[in-house]
């Protein structure tokens, strides 16, 4: 079974990090789909993956099995997501516990979405309100987790401005986060200006760009206006054009995001990070595309 090494220590590395993101089906009968996908984009050997939460939190207990499945069965360096919502803090304590135990050495630590039909993030009695209060307690009980923190290009959606994001990312930075994954972004000058401004804050640790391949308009524009990213009119003009074929649309969406990872490469970002939509196919065309950009 492949050791569950820091993600950190991998970014140290030569050479791009590449992982995949997963979000676990709804129902029990979707976790061997799920696996099944997932096993077909180890044979890519991405150099880890995570695992979501669903809104709120609403798939926690399927999230763990599918964590588990793939670090177990398919072998894969795991990175499970925690989240902030419906926990206490002695909830969360058993299941940062029960991450260690099992042997992971990396978690995403978000604030988290609220549930679905909750507009505002609400504090849980007993809980936190903050991913830095999420970090700093994970690091006090295990200080050997490698922790992953949200980063937002365009800022996150509740942040009254760019200046006050950059702030609670210097907070989980400061607090215990090892490495930033981006929000997903099309427009790969939005990801360097960022990172200008997170670097004159002081922040020094990793920044790894989010990618996300368009499958569907419709999908997208729900996506992107959810967390108010931009979706630039040639790529949105692309898409329109081919609406009605579902393979062409996958097609622009897998070239555009190729597109992007071969200029983020040729930059030097340290890896890229694919967030899946659970399809394999395009997943593993996008691994392929930032192996070869990488040579």
């Amino acid at each position: 079974m492949r050791e569950q090494r820091p993600i950190i220590e991998l970014l140290a590395k030569d050479g791009p990090v590449l992982s995949v993101e997963f979000f676990p089906p709804k129902s029990q009968e979707g976790v061997d789909t799920l696996v099944a996908a997932a096993t077909r984009i180890a044979s890519r050997k991405p150099d880890f993956v995570s695992v979501t939460y669903g809104s709120g939190g609403s798939t926690r207990d399927l999230s763990v099995a599918v964590s588990q499945r793939m670090k177990n069965d398919i072998d894969l360096q795991v990175m499970p997501h925690l989240t902030c919502v419906g926990s206490t803090k002695e909830e969360l304590k058993t299941i940062i516990d029960r991450f260690h135990r099992d042997g992971y050495r990396n978690i995403m630590a978000l604030r988290g979405d609220p549930p679905e039909g909750q507009e505002a993030f609400v504090h849980t009695e007993g809980g936190f309100s903050y991913a830095s209060d999420l970090v700093a307690f994970i690091k006090s009980r295990h200080p050997d987790i490698c922790l992953g923190i949200a980063g937002y290009p365009e800022k996150h959606p509740e942040a009254p401005s760019m200046e006050s994001d950059l702030e609670a990312l210097k907070i989980k930075a400061d607090a215990g986060g090892s490495f930033i994954t981006t929000q997903l972004f099309f427009d790969n000058s939005l990801f360097f200006k960022y990172a200008e401004k997170v670097r004159s804050r002081g922040i020094q640790i990793p920044i790894v760009p989010g990618i996300m391949p368009v499958l569907s308009l419709k999908q997208i524009k729900r996506i992107t206006q959810l967390c108010q990213s931009r979706l630039p009119h040639p790529l949105e003009s692309q898409l329109s054009n081919v609406e009605s074929d579902p393979e062409a649309v996958r097609q622009v969406g897998v070239e555009w995001a190729s597109a992007q990872i071969e200029g983020l490469l040729a930059n030097g970002v340290p890896g890229i990070h694919i967030y899946a939509l659970n399809i394999a196919r395009s997943a593993i065309e996008l691994i392929d595309t930032a192996r070869f950009a990488s040579r």
